[in-house]
C-alpha cells in the first residue's frame, strides 16, 4: 500500500472469513482507480472468492493478477455478468461511468460495489435508486475514508457505546497530494470527475451521516475553487460545505489537493466529533511531528482524557457485514439509502457551490 498516493490507498488486515471457499463469488471490473485494490482486499480477506477480471486495458489487468493469483481473465464484462456463481461485483470505473455499469450490473442480478463517487449526477443517481428498487439488488459504496479506516471505524464503536452522548457536530478534512503527473487525464476532465465536492467530499458527508446518526440534511453552503493549477482548467483544487442534519446535527468540511511535499503520508486526513458528553478526534494517516503511524484516536469523555493508537488492532469490519447482507438479503453492513443519500447530499454541494477560482485561471 502506498503512503504517498491516495490513488493507491490499499489497506489489508489479516483474513478472518465469515463465509467459506466458494460460498461468495465476486469479480472485478473497471480498474480504472486504484481504489479497486482496496475493495478486493477487503471483501477477500472476509472470505470473498475473486474468480474473474476485466478491463480493456492489458496493462492494468496484469498488475491486476499479479496482485490476485488465480483470477480468471474474462474476454468481455459480458463473459462476468452472464456467469451465475457471481454475486458481486466490485468496480472502480472513472467516475462518469460507475453508474451506466452499476445498472448493468444490477438488470444481471448482481450486487455491484463501486468506488466513490458513486454518481456524477442527479440524474445518474435517480435512475440507480430506480433500478436497485426493482431489482432488490444493492448498490453498495466503498467509502474508504470510513469503511478501511481503523480509527474511523473505532470512533464509530465509541460513539455507538455512548462515549460522547449524542453527536452534534462533525468537522472534517480531507487533504490529499495531488501528484498530477501519475494521474490519468480523466481525473482532471470535470464531466468526468464530477468535482471535488461530488468525489473526495463524499467520504465526508457519509461520516457526517454516519456518525451522527442523521437520515436527511440540508447543504447550507458550499464553495470551490480552482487555486494553483491553471494547467488543469477544468480541475477543483479546493472545497468545503456546510451542512445541518435531519436531527439538529451539523457538519463543516474541507477537502483540498494541497498536501506539501514534506508530509510522509498522501495526506492529513483529521475528523473531530463532538457530543454532549465528549469529543473525539481522530488523526487518520499520520500524527504530525510525532509519530508517521496510522489510526490515531484521541478522546475526552466524563472519566478523563484518553488515547488510543488503534492500527492493526479494529480491522475493518464491513467488509464481511457487506458479504452477509448480500448472502441474506440484510442492510446491517450499510443501507441502501444510507449510501443514496450521502450520494445526493455531495451533488447537490457541488451543483450549487460558489466557485472562488480567481478570474485569472477561469
Amino acid at each position: 500500500m502506498s503512503r504517498n498516493d491516495g490513488m493507491h490507498y490499499a489497506p489489508s488486515h489479516e483474513t478472518k472469513p465469515v463465509v467459506g471457499p466458494g460460498e461468495f463469488v465476486i469479480a472485478a471490473i473497471a480498474l480504472d482507480h486504484g481504489h479497486i485494490y482496496g475493495m478486493c482486499n477487503g471483501l477477500v480477506e472476509a472470505g470473498a472468492q475473486l474468480k474473474w477480471v476485466y478491463d480493456p486495458d492489458p496493462v492494468k489487468v496484469k498488475a491486476f493478477i499479479a496482485t490476485y493469483p488465480g483470477v480468471k481473465l474474462a474476454r468481455s464484462a459480458e463473459e462476468i455478468l452472464e456467469d451465475p456463481e457471481v454475486r458481486l461485483i466490485a468496480a472502480a470505473a472513472i467516475p462518469a461511468d460507475r453508474s451506466t455499469l452499476g445498472l448493468k450490473v444490477m438488470a444481471h442480478g448482481k450486487d455491484y460495489f463501486t468506488d466513490k463517487t458513486p454518481f456524477t449526477t442527479l440524474a445518474q443517481l435517480e435512475t440507480a435508486r430506480l433500478q436497485a428498487g426493482i431489482t432488490k439488488q444493492k448498490y453498495m459504496v466503498y467509502f474508504s475514508e470510513r469503511l478501511h479506516v481503523e480509527s474511523a471505524v473505532y470512533a464509530g464503536q465509541l460513539i455507538h457505546q455512548g462515549a460522547i452522548g449524542r453527536v452534534l457536530q462533525v468537522i472534517g478534512i480531507g487533504p490529499h497530494r495531488l501528484n498530477a503527473p501519475s494521474r490519468p487525464k480523466w481525473f482532471f476532465e470535470r464531466q468526468k470527475y464530477g468535482g471535488i465536492l461530488c468525489d473526495i467530499g463524499s467520504h465526508q458527508i457519509e461520516q457526517f451521516l454516519y456518525y451522527s446518526d442523521c437520515k436527511d440534511a440540508n447543504v447550507l453552503h458550499s464553495k470551490v475553487a480552482n487555486y494553483n493549477n491553471s494547467a488543469y482548467p477544468e480541475f477543483e483544487d479546493f472545497g468545503d460545505a456546510t451542512l445541518v442534519g435531519d436531527n439538529g446535527a451539523t457538519q463543516y468540511f474541507r477537502v483540498d489537493w494541497f498536501t506539501p511535499a514534506g508530509l510522509g503520508t498522501w495526506g492529513d486526513g483529521r475528523t473531530i466529533i463532538m457530543g454532549t458528553e465528549g469529543y473525539i478526534e481522530l488523526r487518520k494517516y499520520s500524527d504530525i511531528g510525532r509519530s508517521n503511524s496510522k489510526d490515531h484516536v484521541y478522546w475526552v469523555d466524563g472519566n478523563g482524557e484518553h488515547y488510543e493508537q488503534v492500527e492493526g488492532k479494529v480491522g475493518y469490519p464491513f467488509f464481511g457485514g457487506l458479504i452477509l447482507d448480500c448472502l441474506h438479503r440484510t442492510e446491517f453492513a450499510m443501507t441502501q439509502a444510507h449510501v443514496f443519500k450521502a450520494a445526493e447530499l455531495c451533488l447537490k454541494a457541488q451543483v450549487q457551490a460558489i466557485n472562488l477560482t480567481p478570474a485569472t485561471l477561469r
